[in-house]
């Protein structure tokens, strides 16, 4: 392999039999039950008819596949890629850390600055040395065989944190959706009296309008201002959801139907979280673009996790300016309602008339997010909590801070309020 090999290291063809074997069986118990767990609950989903989950757990299953192959891939041709010489000029631009003066230094030295676990079990016939075979004087690997093996980890982490994520993210939006049952409770015992034809009133008296029309949302400047605040201390309110309902109610079923409407939204962000769960090819190119950029000095990985909380905050500002432009509008009408006012969103109502482009953002930002994470602990497990990747403690306590808010404000407010706000959308020919 080219590499320096720890005293004792040994080849297979001088292993044990009974040391292989037991290593393999291992491998392939654990590997086994895993693929019975999603194959289990796979099933119980088509049992109770969860189509949506069952899409997105097959898509899940597909992203794992895609990342095994990567390993694979990696571990194939790893002996070829650290064959690869560049100039010396080269290797030592745009590095993640400041460059080492002295590559060859002590054992105890080298386990000190990392404080890595692997390296506690002597994994050097990983390590590629300074000069792998092939590379004349003034040339260096392009990767050396101990930095393939460290990518290998980061997929392996990669897969973990993409599975919980989606797992954190679908319970946190179901959880915020049950809230909501109560109020559909409430509305099938009082379905009567709300729908009774001498209950009328004028359009500024019902409690939706009220609720989104005042001094504030009636200022332009203040509008947005109001409404980026609202996303976090009454994102959806009761009024809102009864009258989303009565607005889906009205355009699709009779308006004495008394239909599930929580249930149905429900179903809904199940339908959404089937289309964020998967990871684009555009997704995979926004990781090179962050590993390329992550240059020492240039704080990437701060700036790429105040991103996703950007774009979030601004979609959530936006789905609330939706919601206190429809109460705008059915203001504006000064007509005479009976019970619950009549709602609709169109295109005009989204950015660049693309509904589906809030989705891709939210989708984006529950990747980024949880890529930026599983960066963190990587370099944790890699290279220790002190290495010189995390020279500035300030930056990552707020960079990890960010990332575990953007986290909850995405899975818990933005998603199931898309989910909702949808339901009364129609579509512009």
């Amino acid at each position: 392999m080219g590499g320096a090999e720890a005293p004792g290291a040994r080849e297979l063809d001088q292993t044990p039999t009974w040391a292989v074997s037991a290593v393999c069986a291992a491998i392939v118990m654990i590997s086994i039950i895993l693929e019975k767990v999603l194959h289990s609950t796979g099933e119980w989903f088509q049992e109770r008819h969860k189509k949506a989950l069952y899409e997105a757990l097959e898509k899940v299953k597909a992203e794992l596949m895609v990342l095994g192959f990567i390993s694979l891939l990696l571990t194939f041709s790893q002996s070829y890629i650290a064959q690869i010489c560049i100039e010396e000029d080269y290797a030592y631009t745009m590095l993640p850390c400041t460059k080492k003066v002295e590559e060859h230094h002590s054992a105890s030295a080298h386990e000190e600055e990392h404080h890595r676990r692997l390296l506690w079990y002597d994994r050097r016939f990983l390590a590629g040395g300074h000069h792998v075979k092939g590379c004349q004087t003034g040339y260096l690997p392009l990767i050396s065989l101990n930095g393939l093996h460290q990518l290998h980890i980061f997929i392996f982490f990669l897969a973990v944190f993409h599975v919980m994520y989606s797992a954190i993210t679908m319970m946190l939006g179901r959880l915020k959706t049950r809230g909501w049952k109560e109020w559909e409770i409430e509305n099938t015992k009082d379905h009567d009296a709300m729908n009774d034809p001498s209950r009328f009133r004028l359009t500024h008296e019902t409690s939706f309008v009220k609720d989104h029309t005042n001094a504030w949302t009636r200022t332009p400047a203040l509008f947005y201002f109001v409404c980026f605040f609202q996303q976090f201390f009454r994102s959806v309110t009761k009024a809102d959801y009864l009258t989303m309902r009565h607005g889906f109610v009205s355009v699709h079923l009779t308006p004495s139907s008394k239909f599930d409407f929580q249930k149905y939204i429900k179903r809904s962000l199940e339908d959404d979280f089937k289309v964020v769960v998967g990871i684009s090819p555009l997704l995979w190119a926004s990781v090179v673009l962050f590993l390329l950029f992550n240059v020492h000095g240039w704080h990437a990985m701060f700036w790429f996790s105040v991103l996703p909380l950007f774009i979030i905050l601004a979609v959530g500002t936006k789905l609330q300016a939706i919601i206190t432009q429809m109460a705008l509008e059915i203001q504006e009408r000064h007509a005479v309602v009976q019970g619950i006012p009549l709602v609709q969103v169109s295109d005009r109502n989204f950015w660049f008339a693309w509904p589906q482009l809030l989705l891709y953002l939210i989708h984006f930002v529950l990747f980024q997010n949880a890529f930026q994470l599983t960066y963190f602990f990587w370099i944790w497990y890699e290279f220790g909590l002190k290495s010189c990747f995390n020279e500035n403690f300030v930056l990552i306590y707020l960079r990890v801070a960010l990332g575990v808010g953007a986290q909850f404000l995405c899975s818990y407010i933005t998603l199931p309020l898309y989910a909702l706000v949808t339901q009364v959308w129609i579509c512009e020919p």
